[in-house]
């Protein structure tokens, strides 16, 4: 699931699989393991079939997005190529450490054999900030009703002080970097970021576009929702109008903490979230850790098609 991996930055892919295999032992370990296989032997093989299809138009609806960017940009990509290299780009997210190397080469494969791969790699990264806009949005709405009905989830007052003081340095940081940079490099810098700003708007921001980026994006992320639901729903009959609303706040915020790019393919940190959240709802971990696993599953079979496409021809910029 390509919008849960966003944030980049260098650790070696041997840490990233050992980091993997750490938190899950250590789940395994601290949780009743008895139930969490109990939880996991509940979901139903429809329900799984009916994931695989719901990932289907999910793959569909993300190529469309990034197709429609692209285009905003002055590219040209066929939908056709678009839903090949989105299956391909899927499969890599989920067979390689960070979880963005597959998005990465969808950008190289857009741009390759034209004059046009910063404009590609520009595509490729609006459409992923599209993505992980409106996550944040629903998941910021998840947040605020959980913490309407849940009173474990607010934050004491302190922790916005706290949050200021991070901000400030964060602030200072950015100044001290910018500058120890030289006058050149920042001079580059500079002319790359408002060439980057320029493409943001004309494929994201602009009052045409970003309805039509925001739209579909809330789509795909209502369906890793149904993907969750699904799951969720076969292993519990008696899933309630709040039930199911604490299930899909949760989720939203589980799919958030899965852009932390330190695992492969998101897993254990979405499982070490889903142990830390599912408690705060008064839910049993086992049950949010099983269905995160059933999750992180159903991806990985709905990313197989991309396999047929590893050593296919990529498809240019035009």
């Amino acid at each position: 699931m390509p919008e849960t991996q966003g944030l980049r930055f260098r650790m070696p892919p041997a840490l990233r699989w050992a980091l993997t295999a750490f938190v899950l032992i250590i789940l395994v370990w601290v949780l009743d393991t008895e139930r969490l296989i109990e939880e996991l032997s509940r979901f139903s093989v429809m329900a799984v079939g009916m994931a695989l299809l719901v990932s289907i138009a999910q793959v569909a609806l993300s190529a469309w997005r990034w197709r429609f960017t692209a285009r905003c940009l002055g590219l040209e990509l066929p939908m056709r190529a678009a839903v090949r290299e989105y299956y391909l780009a899927t499969f890599l997210n989920q067979c390689l450490p960070g979880g963005v190397l597959g998005d990465v080469n969808r950008a190289l494969r857009h741009g390759s054999g034209s004059d046009q791969r910063a404009a590609a790699l520009h595509g490729v990264m609006i459409e992923r900030l599209s993505g992980q806009l409106a996550m944040f949005v629903v998941a910021l709405c998840a947040g605020v009703w959980l913490a309407a009905n849940h009173p474990q989830f607010r934050l004491p007052d302190h922790q916005w002080g706290n949050g200021m003081g991070g901000g400030l340095l964060l602030a200072f940081a950015a100044v001290t970097l910018a500058l120890v940079f030289g006058r050149r490099l920042w001079r580059r810098l500079q002319n790359y970021l408002s060439a980057l700003g320029r493409d943001i708007y004309r494929g994201l921001l602009s009052p045409r576009v970003f309805p039509l980026q925001i739209g579909s994006s809330l789509l795909v992320v209502a369906s890793y929702l149904a993907v969750f639901w699904l799951l969720a729903s076969s292993a519990d009959d008696a899933l309630t109008i709040t039930g199911t609303l604490t299930l899909l706040a949760l989720c939203s915020l589980l799919l958030l903490a899965m852009v932390i790019p330190l695992t492969v393919a998101g897993w254990g940190v979405r499982e070490g979230a889903a142990a830390v959240l599912w408690p705060l709802a008064g839910l049993p971990a086992e049950q949010g850790v099983a269905l995160s696993v059933g999750y992180g599953l159903a991806v990985l079979l709905s990313s197989l098609p991309g396999s047929l496409f590893v050593f296919s021809r990529p498809s240019g910029a035009g």
